[in-house]
């Protein structure tokens, strides 16, 4: 028991010994030494300085405030006196036409030339210097608007109208005097239908029926072509689809009034009596400036089983006889309806009521 005792106590002195020397973990020679583990915030962070003697950096200064300038005003004016003559002449180009606007300043425009004689009284030479000095720049500005705009609008009558107020020669006297009417045709969808596909690209069909249309119809009208494609379009067309020159006059693209992004016939430019115009287009209500002329057909899109052109030549060969005084009075009684089929109709109904009038001659 006592030697257990004495164990133990040489156990406690001797760690007590070691403790006092300091020993660490690091101290055992088998032990590897480790390394210090630095954390991952760390590694991206700018190392503190260890030297709390260095001030640190003074804040950046903020940018000084540029001194106004005494001209701002000047910009400022000169800016808002350019937007309002802009704003001036956009509204006076859309309100008024050139004529208006060269009436309504006219007054102003004639204080550009204002002068003063010499033996006038100090008075009025104080006026007109006054006038000089306030109202030539204005009245300079007008008619530089002026000019410009005439200038433009120059520029866009001879893209938007016609070339000439008579777009045909005159009509061959023999024909004037017997009243011969003049039969004007559109192109797409009327006559002919262009289709573009992958495998073949763009490709040009003529509609059923239009070789003996223009042939039979050529013995009583003077047939012209107006469409509203380029002539390098049309002109290879129509060497296909009338080679014999059934039509006698062929307009395109600048014959036509530009309107609102339109291309619209004016067949009050055909140099012919309104009286005896028809135009036949697949879209003519939407193409000529003269709907009262119009005969509305069936759009062609390529259907094989399409008649509307033959369909068409009995009312025409009937009007082209019969020649009446005004064409359009004939047409305005067959508005709201088909009027192939509405002339069989009423042939139909004339044959009868013929036929009626003979049974009862007879039978007096």
């Amino acid at each position: 028991m006592h030697s257990i005792i004495r164990t133990r106590s040489r156990t406690f002195s001797l760690i007590s010994k070691l403790n006092k020397r300091g020993l660490s973990n690091s101290s055992y020679p088998n032990e590897p030494q480790r390394e210090a583990v630095i954390s991952s915030s760390s590694m991206f962070r700018d190392p503190v300085p260890t030297d709390h003697s260095t001030p640190p950096p003074p804040p950046p200064q903020p940018p000084e405030v540029a001194e106004k300038k005494p001209w701002g005003f000047f910009k400022v004016g000169l800016f808002a006196a350019i937007t309002g003559g802009v704003a001036t002449a956009a509204y006076a180009s859309y309100a008024y036409t050139l004529e208006e606007a060269e009436e309504n300043t006219k007054a102003l425009r004639a204080y550009a030339n204002y002068t003063v004689k010499d033996d006038a009284p100090a008075l009025d030479k104080l006026k007109g210097l006054l006038i000089s000095g306030g109202m030539t720049v204005p009245a300079k500005l007008v008619e530089f608007y002026l000019d410009l705009r005439r200038l433009a609008e120059d520029q866009i009558r001879d893209f938007s109208e016609p070339p000439s107020d008579k777009l045909l020669p005159d009509m061959q006297p023999e024909e004037a005097q017997a009243r011969v009417l003049t039969l004007v045709l559109d192109l797409n969808e009327t006559l002919i239908y262009s289709d573009w596909k992958r495998d073949r690209g763009w490709r040009t069909f003529k509609r059923p029926g239009v070789d003996g249309f223009l042939e039979h119809l050529a013995q009583y009208f003077e047939i012209v072509l107006y469409t509203d494609q380029s002539d390098m379009y049309v002109r290879p067309v129509m060497q296909r689809l009338d080679p014999q020159n059934f039509i006698r006059h062929k307009l395109d693209r600048v014959s036509t009034r530009y309107i609102k992004g339109k291309h619209y016939r004016d067949l009050s430019a055909l140099n012919r009596d309104p009286s005896r115009i028809l135009y036949v287009s697949a879209h003519a209500a939407e193409t000529t400036l003269q709907p009262e002329n119009s005969v509305q057909i069936k759009p062609w899109k390529g259907e094989t089983e399409d008649t509307a052109l033959l369909d068409l030549i009995p009312f025409l060969e009937y009007v082209a006889k019969v020649r009446p005084a005004d064409i359009r009075t004939v047409l305005a009684s067959y508005q709201g309806h088909d009027i192939a089929n509405e002339f069989i109709q009423r042939s139909k109904e004339h044959q009868r009521r013929m036929q009626g009038q003979k049974h009862w001659f007879w039978q007096r």
